[in-house]
């Protein structure tokens, strides 16, 4: 995303079964480290168990000795994404697709801290919490989820 201060980059772990956002970062470049922290954030919340399939594109950052060691250490099985087949990820370009059609827009943001604000607002507040999806039978990610722990007994 643009803004006045110079570019800034989200990186993103999206739930596949909820369409839940578990993960996310933003710096002022695409790095290694930011896809990092935002496993590392779904690492936490959601504490995987072993044979998790992560799944990604084959950007470098993805395919980097570190993200790849992470995984290993996680106990996670990495998949990626054919080359030059951008279906194999949909859910996530759908995220991205959604939150400039449905946030951002032409939006013109001064600094790099307003897009960090606002595109916790969309992620936190709107995106897991307000936003219907179809693929869930128009539910929220949280409502989903919800409903699925009531059904399985957890909390």
């Amino acid at each position: 995303m643009w803004t006045q201060e110079g570019w800034i980059y989200l990186a993103i772990v999206i739930d596949l079964y909820s369409r839940r956002v578990v993960g996310w970062a933003m710096d002022r470049r695409m790095t290694k480290s930011l896809v990092i922290r935002a496993l590392m954030m779904a690492i936490s919340l959601r504490n995987p168990p072993p044979g998790l399939i992560h799944h990604s594109d084959r950007g470098s950052q993805y395919a980097s000795y570190a993200y790849q060691a992470l995984l290993k250490q996680q106990y996670m099985i990495p998949s990626m994404s054919r080359k030059g087949n951008c279906w194999d990820n949909a859910p996530v370009e759908r995220f991205f697709s959604s939150l400039k059609r449905e946030w951002t827009g032409d939006r013109l943001y001064r600094t790099r801290q307003e897009v960090i604000a606002d595109v916790r607002e969309y992620v936190a507040v709107y995106y897991n919490s307000l936003r219907l999806h179809s693929t869930l039978g128009y539910m929220t990610p949280m409502d989903y989820e919800n409903t699925l722990n009531e059904v399985s007994g957890k909390s």
